[in-house]
C-alpha cells in the first residue's frame, strides 16, 4: 500500500455559506515537485492551511505521510516544514535568532541547530546580515528567513505559498537554487505559485483548482494530451484551457475610449 507524502480525501471548507474548498481529493507520492495552481481566490491557500494544520476542515481528512493532520497533529506537523503566502515573523529577533528558534521548536540540541542555522545562513546568502533585526530586511530577506527556519529540521515535506511574491531577482535565484537542490534529495514539495513558467520549470506534476473544485491533475504531458494540444503548449495554455479562461476577457463595447 503506498504511502503519499501528502493526501486531502473529500477536503471541504466552509466559511458561513461560501464553499471555500470543494470536497478535494488529491494524493501526492513521495519525491515530487507538486505544482498547485489555481486562479486568485480560487481555494489555493485555504487548501494549503487546512493540510498543514493551520485550519480545521468543514470536513475530510488531510495526511502528510500517511499521518492524520487532525488525529496527531504533532507528529505529522513534524515531517513538515513551511513557507506561507503571509510571513508572521518575529520582527525584533534576528534571523540567526529566528532560524535557532525553529530548530530548538522541533527538538534539535544545542549544537546540531547552530551548526545548521550557520550552514542555512551561507545557503541562503544571509550570514553578512544575520545579526540585523528582522524588520529591517526586505521581503526576500524576509523569504529567505522563512525558508531557512522551514528547512532546519530536514522535512520529508515543504510546502511553499507563492514563495516568490515581492521577491528580487537576485532573492528569486537563490530560493530557486534552493528548491532544484531539495529536488534532487528526494524532498516532496508542495508548491503553490502565479509565476506558472517557474512551476512549468521545476514541478513534477501539477493541479489545478477553480472556485474550490479540482479541475486538472497530472504531469504537463499528460495535461497536453489530455487537452489534445501540441508539445509546445504552454503550462500558462493550459492552465487557461483548465480554469475556462483561454479565450481572455471579451470586453465588448465597454473601454472604447482605451481605442
Amino acid at each position: 500500500m503506498t504511502t503519499f507524502a501528502v493526501e486531502a480525501i473529500g477536503l471541504r471548507r466552509e466559511f458561513d455559506k461560501k464553499i471555500a474548498v470543494d470536497n478535494l481529493q488529491l494524493a501526492v507520492p513521495p519525491g515530487e515537485f507538486f505544482g498547485f495552481l489555481g486562479p486568485n481566490g480560487a481555494g489555493k491557500s485555504t487548501t494549503i492551511k487546512m493540510l498543514v494544520g493551520l485550519l480545521r476542515p468543514t470536513r475530510g481528512t488531510a495526511r502528510i505521510s500517511g499521518i492524520d493532520m487532525w488525529e496527531n497533529p504533532l507528529e505529522a506537523k513534524r515531517q513538515l516544514g513551511v513557507l506561507p503566502e503571509g510571513l508572521n515573523l518575529y520582527d525584533r529577533l534576528n534571523a540567526r535568532e529566528f532560524i535557532r528558534f525553529a530548530g530548538t521548536m522541533y527538538g534539535l540540541d544545542s549544537a546540531e541547530t547552530k551548526k545548521r542555522t550557520d550552514e542555512l545562513l551561507e545557503l541562503m546568502d544571509l550570514a553578512d546580515d544575520a545579526d540585523k533585526l528582522i524588520i529591517d530586511y526586505s521581503q526576500g530577506m524576509r523569504k529567505k528567513t522563512a525558508l531557512a527556519a522551514a528547512l532546519i529540521h530536514a522535512p520529508r515535506v515543504l510546502f511553499l505559498d507563492e514563495p516568490f511574491e515581492g521577491v528580487d531577482v537576485i532573492s528569486k535565484r537563490a530560493i530557486l537554487d534552493v528548491l532544484q537542490r531539495l529536488r534532487r534529495t528526494g524532498t516532496t514539495i508542495f508548491f503553490s505559485s502565479h509565476i506558472l513558467e517557474v512551476a512549468e520549470r521545476l514541478c513534477t506534476s501539477v493541479a489545478v483548482i477553480d472556485a474550490g473544485k479540482l479541475v486538472a491533475e497530472g504531469t504537463i504531458p499528460e495535461l497536453r494530451e489530455r487537452a489534445q494540444a501540441g508539445d509546445e503548449t504552454t503550462l500558462e495554455d493550459l492552465f487557461l484551457r483548465a480554469v475556462g479562461a483561454q479565450n481572455g476577457i471579451e470586453s465588448g463595447d465597454s473601454l472604447a475610449w482605451l481605442g
